[in-house]
């Protein structure tokens, strides 16, 4: 691989753990709220209590 390749891939890998870290974080607010989620799986708008959300 070239070094911009590895550079992007690592930069990739940096993205994913933040989006994952902002996504437990999330829940674990909801959660203390007793709120729901929105999100669209496949297209389909879903509604989930964040409850239900093992993480």
């Amino acid at each position: 691989m070239k070094k911009s390749e590895i550079e992007i891939e690592k930069l990739r890998e940096q993205i994913r753990k933040g989006l994952d870290l902002t996504f437990q974080k999330l829940v674990t607010q909801k959660k203390a709220q007793n709120g729901i989620i929105v999100l669209s799986v496949k297209g389909e708008i879903k509604k989930i209590n964040a409850a239900d959300i093992n993480n």
